[in-house]
Order: structure tokens, then sequence, then C-alpha cells
């Protein structure tokens, strides 16, 4: 069990409490540094990456296939690490991944192949979705659990969501580096490298950060059972998240932008300065869902948030001009992330604390896998007459999931909203 973890029955001296309180703050400060510097980096990778391959040669559907390489790769590491992590020092594990995501930025921009370019897609970290899934994803969950107590989870994975994207939002505005590089002399060969070398860097960073950290194990893990009492609510969850990212998929955002790049002709400036905007609608409605699902319960929240974003995405395939897609596709940002940070508090509320690396794996890997299956799908869509196709097919399938998720768990209730006994 971490030194550092907090109990509401601790009854040791008064001094000792303020001490393992400053030290969790200080353990969630690196966490939220380390996510913000990954997701900078992240930011400008998922704008750039369609981009790039554009410019070495690649079709849309190839770029359709890189997207679902990635996607499938990140499953496979995100599914090892979460049973992994009861058997190994978290701290370590944070510092493999960072590692991973330096190695990434430094061998993309080596290979033009296909081939060599989805075998780095796979077992790298760029992840063209804006999505809570990634390696490091179920260790920082664990870690960030350990930290908060019932009262306070729910706001602490809303900052760390907020971080998350104000650092995203930031990142697309980067994207537009390359532009400027090239008026600068650079060619644009020269400048997309520089781009990855960056995020290669920014993964360096991580690492740095994730060292201040103390060594941590899962509290009460037993490494031959990673999953318990909870494994049944778990896998309806991850089977339901997995419809939800299946749908996703379909508008993971390298896609989506180059569906803004090819139906209005949107310049890569135009494109960053627009999902930096978008990012931060996303970032602010973060502390929003909080407040909200303190009022109304964690599932609520996702479900009456969720429905309305994807009813303006699909109104967005239809929009006949930028400036009404723009705007729809905003509202939408605005809405569409509010179960990020509720739903990964309901994940780490309804297990135990034993299980929580696992659980957030388990539910992490299937909307990985199943959001890897349509961006293939969704490229070769994006070719057909109507090229609003996959954002009607996102849209649709959310909202199926939204009701779904309602209806199947709006009676498993997460400590903080079980009434008191009186």
């Amino acid at each position: 069990m971490p030194k550092n973890r907090v109990h509401p029955n601790f009854t040791g001296d008064a001094g000792m409490i303020l001490k393992l309180v400053a030290d969790n703050k200080f353990n969630l400060a690196v966490l939220y540094a380390a996510r913000a510097a990954r997701g900078f980096g992240d930011g400008f990778a998922v704008i750039i990456l369609p981009a790039y391959l554009s410019a070495i040669g690649f079709r849309p559907l190839e770029i359709g296939f890189v997207a679902t390489a990635a996607l499938l790769g990140t499953a496979l590491l995100t599914l090892s690490v979460g049973f992994l992590a009861p058997r190994y020092d978290l701290r370590n594990l944070l510092l493999v991944g960072a590692t991973l995501m330096a190695a990434t930025g430094i061998a993309f921009p080596a290979f033009e192949s296909i081939a060599f370019v989805l075998v780095v897609a796979f077992f790298g970290t760029l992840n063209p979705s804006t999505g809570d899934i990634g390696v490091l994803i179920p260790i920082e969950h664990a870690m960030l659990a350990q930290n908060a107590s019932d009262r306070d989870r729910t706001s602490v994975f809303a900052w760390y969501s907020l971080i998350g994207a104000l650092s995203m939002a930031a990142g697309s505005l980067a994207a537009a580096a390359p532009d400027g590089l090239v008026h600068l002399g650079f060619t644009e060969m020269h400048a997309f490298r520089l781009m990855f070398y960056a995020y290669a860097v920014l993964g360096l960073l991580s690492a740095a950060l994730y060292r201040l950290l103390p060594h941590a194990h899962v509290e009460g893990a037993k490494p031959h059972a990673p999953l318990g009492p909870s494994r049944g609510i778990v896998y309806k969850l991850a089977a339901l998240f997995s419809l939800d990212a299946f749908a996703g998929g379909f508008v993971v955002q390298s896609l989506l932008a180059l569906w803004l790049f090819e139906r209005f002709d949107l310049s890569l400036t135009a494109a960053s300065l627009f999902f930096f905007w978008s990012g931060v609608l996303s970032a602010f409605s973060y502390p929003v869902a909080a407040w909200i699902a303190r009022r109304i319960g964690l599932v609520n929240t996702m479900v009456f948030t969720h429905i309305p974003s994807s009813i303006f995405l699909i109104l967005a395939a239809f929009s006949p001009n930028l400036t009404i897609t723009l705007v729809l596709l905003s509202l939408r940002s605005a809405l569409s992330q509010m179960d990020v940070p509720t739903r990964t508090s309901y994940v780490m509320a309804v297990v135990t604390p034993a299980e929580r690396a696992a659980a957030a794996s388990v539910t992490a890997v299937p909307r990985s896998l199943a959001s890897s299956l349509s961006p293939a799908l969704a490229g070769a869509l994006l070719a057909s007459p109507f090229s609003g196709l996959p954002l009607v097919l996102c849209g649709v399938l959310k909202i199926a999931y939204d009701l779904t998720l309602l209806f199947s768990f709006r009676h498993v209730k997460p400590p903080e909203e079980i009434p008191a006994p009186r």
C-alpha cells in the first residue's frame, strides 16, 4: 500500500496527516504537469499526422489504415499495462510509457513506406483520437484515485481532464508551426520532422516529471487476479464503452481534420485555430461536468450532455457552408467530452481499490479496439458522394450508447450518491 495514501480512519499525529496530505497534492501536481506535457504533444500530432501522411503521398484510405493501426496498437499496450500494474511499480511503468513516447517521435518521420509507418503507428504512442485512451492512462487513473477521497474524486479527474484538454488545445495552435517554418525557409518535410522531434522531447519531459513521483503499487493488489468482485460491472461497462468508442472512431480528430480539409479546403493554420478553440470549449466543460454530477449524478451527467452533442454532429454533416459547420462542431465540443471525467470517476468508484488499474485498462481497451475498426471505414466513406456520412454514423451510434447506458446503470450508484443511513 502506498505510504502517501490518506485513509479516512487514520488516527495518527496531526503533523503526519498534514504531511501525507501535502504529499498527495504534490503527486497530483506532478501527474497534472505530465498530462499537460503529453497533451500538448498530442494536440499538434493529431493534426499534423494526416497532413504529413498526405504530403508523403498517402491517400485517405491509407491514412485510415494508419489510424486503425495506431488505435489497435494502443489497445494492446493499454491492456498489457493494465494487467501488469498490480505486479510492478506504477512509477516505473509510467517511465516506460514516456520513453516509448519519445521513441515514437523519433521513429515516425524516419519512414515513408506504408509498411514501416503502420509498424511505427502500431507500436508507438501517437493517438489519432482525442479520447482518454493510451498506454499511460490506466496507470495515471489508478494513481489519481489513490490520491483522492470519494468526495473529491470526480473533481480530481475533472481537473485532470481540464488540464489535458487545455494543453491539447494549445498543441492544436502549435500545429500551425510547419507553415511558419516553411516561410522561414525550411522545406515542408523538414518542418514536419521538427514537429515529430518536438513530440519526442515532450516524452522525455514527461519521463523527467514521472521520476519525481514516489514508488507506488496498486492498493491491495492481487497479481494473479486483477479483477475480482466487480468483474461483471466492469465487463458490462467495457461493452458499452466499446460501442461509444466505435462510434467515435468515425470522427477521430485526424479524420475530422481531413474532412474539413477536403470538404471546405480548410488551411492547416485555420484548422489549428479551430481545434484550439474547440479544445478550449471541451476543457472548460470538465469542471462544469463535475458541478452537474454533484447535482444529478454521474450517469445522468454522461447521458444528458452527450445526446445533444451527437445531434449537433449529425447536423454538421449536412451543413452547406464552413461557418455553420464550425459553429455546430464547436457546440458539439462544448458538450461531447463532459462524460470523460464523469465516466472515469464512475469506473473508479464502482470497483474496489485493488481493481482500479485493471478496471481502467479493461474499460479502455475495448474502447481502443472498437475505435480502431472504424477509422479505416471512415476513410473509405470520406471518398463517397456524401462525405459527411461518418459524422452521421457517429452521432446515431452514440445516441444508442447513451440510452443503453442510462437504462443499464441508472441504479448502480457510486459511494457519494448513496444516501447515508439515518
